[in-house]
């Protein structure tokens, strides 16, 4: 089933011809200033997942005759099931719930959640979540060490694409960098110094306030991310904007910044050509690389969380969970 496609609405839900706009009650210059600023209140990776999904939501809402803002909380648990039933993850249902209700908030609504009758949401989302259990999380493979090494080595020219995606590889592993931050990277906010790079990350994820993080690339020879930076650097003749671009099907260089989708696409391409199965990988292989061999090799959780801009311990903990589940294990003396 593809994404937009669904089975027919639950009869329960009654549905309506018209739909308010986003922002009820607002001149259009107003709309535009608002908009501006609930943009500013989440980061833009999240910002672009909500409208996908909310636009997934009206699209769905549309085909039915369902009003989508207000939604009722029965119109949010038909649409919410229906993916349950199609065999969205858990994740992905909570966060086009989330979705929801971030609209309507924006728009100055009650969101379905906070409804008279949201029991029955409440219902639908914890029978989710509870079904949900029976399937363990499909997890993509992390770029680690020994897999980033076989990517480099598997690019044996020195076309400008392949400068290019060596030095985007191994700078978004040794990072720890989000595709939305890897893409974002200007020259004017990296800095090189005796032992590696600095790089200023102005937004990130977990950065809701704009404060910006520093990210800093030791400069070492086994992954090797300075000298393959530099290298795309001098072969490319950046002196200012956007570090990672977009090349042309040519292989002609542009100044456009190379986009998230690009990203992953790279790394499934570059993992292929090492003889590894690209459907394994994604976007996130590459950050999910770098804790999972700083994990491996020991690293302090402290530090692994201010390289990473992770939120809580708790999130990386789940990195070296994975790699000490096997040391010192209770069954070592006999099986």
């Amino acid at each position: 089933m593809v994404e937009d496609e669904f089975e027919r609405p639950r009869q329960a839900v009654v549905p309506v011809q018209t739909q308010a706009p986003l922002i009820v009650g607002l001149e259009p210059h107003d709309q535009e200033r608002v908009a501006r600023y609930v943009e500013r209140a989440s980061a833009e990776g999240t910002l672009r997942a909500y409208r996908s999904d909310w636009k997934i939501f009206v699209a769905w809402c549309d085909v039915r005759g369902l009003a989508s803002l207000p939604a009722t909380p029965e119109t949010a648990a038909a649409f919410l099931t229906d993916l349950a039933d199609a065999g969205r993850a858990r994740a992905t249902v909570g966060r086009r719930l989330a979705a929801i209700v971030f609209a309507h908030r924006a728009a100055g609504v009650p969101p379905p959640t906070e409804q008279v009758g949201n029991v029955l949401l409440d219902r639908a989302m914890r029978g989710i979540r509870r079904a949900g259990r029976d399937r363990p999380p499909a997890k993509k493979r992390a770029a680690d060490g020994d897999i980033l090494r076989d990517m480099l080595r598997a690019i044996e020219d020195d076309s400008i694409r392949s400068v290019r995606d060596r030095a985007l590889l191994a700078v978004g592993m040794g990072g720890a960098f989000r595709r939305s931050e890897l893409v974002a990277i200007r020259l004017e906010h990296i800095v090189e110094v005796a032992e590696g790079l600095e790089i200023h990350v102005p937004h990130a994820k977990s950065d809701q306030e704009g404060r910006g993080a520093k990210v800093v690339i030791p400069d070492r020879r086994r992954i090797a991310p300075v000298a393959l930076y530099k290298a795309w650097i001098e072969a490319a003749a950046i002196d200012s904007g956007t570090v990672f671009r977009k090349l042309t099907p040519q292989g002609r260089l542009t100044a456009k910044p190379m986009s998230d989708k690009g990203v992953a696409l790279v790394i499934k391409a570059r993992a292929a050509a090492a003889g590894y199965d690209p459907s394994l990988f994604s976007g996130h292989s590459l950050r999910a690389g770098f804790m999972t061999e700083a994990g491996r090799q020991g690293a302090s959780p402290f530090k692994m969380k201010d390289h990473s801009r992770h939120k809580s311990l708790e999130m990386v903990s789940e990195y070296v969970r994975d790699h000490e589940a096997f040391r010192d294990h209770a069954g070592d003396r006999f099986l």
